[in-house]
């Protein structure tokens, strides 16, 4: 399902995959934020994805009150603290979301798929 956002002059219909890439680009601004994870289910192994392919590691859903939902795979820096990453995440992609669409965010999951050093 598309959100939907009413203005003066119309209403206008946002796709997920939008709100996603925007959503995985203001995740990777997140101080402990390596990048986003795809996860193969043929062999579990989880995989660093570069910036084109962003959204994979994003899934937005729109429910039926045009709430939004959102679901990341990331992975995370070493030695850092998963809780304080996970909120700084949730609170940074909540705020920037909802100051560009104008919807409310209904859920923000994080699914913490890896850890990584980095130089």
């Amino acid at each position: 399902m598309q959100g939907r956002i009413k203005s003066k002059l119309g209403r206008i219909t946002v796709a997920p995959e939008v709100i996603a890439k925007y959503a995985g680009a203001s995740a990777l601004e997140c101080f402990g934020i390596v990048g986003m994870a795809a996860v193969s289910m043929k062999d579990g192994l989880v995989k660093l994805l570069k910036g084109k392919s962003l959204t994979r590691g994003v899934k937005a859903t729109i429910s039926d009150d045009n709430k939004i939902n959102l679901d990341f795979h990331v992975i995370i820096a070493y030695g850092v603290s998963i809780m304080t990453v996970a909120d700084n995440l949730i609170e940074n992609v909540k705020y920037k979301v909802h100051e560009v669409t104008g919807m409310e965010i209904d859920k923000i999951n994080v699914y913490v798929e890896g850890v990584r050093v980095i130089d």
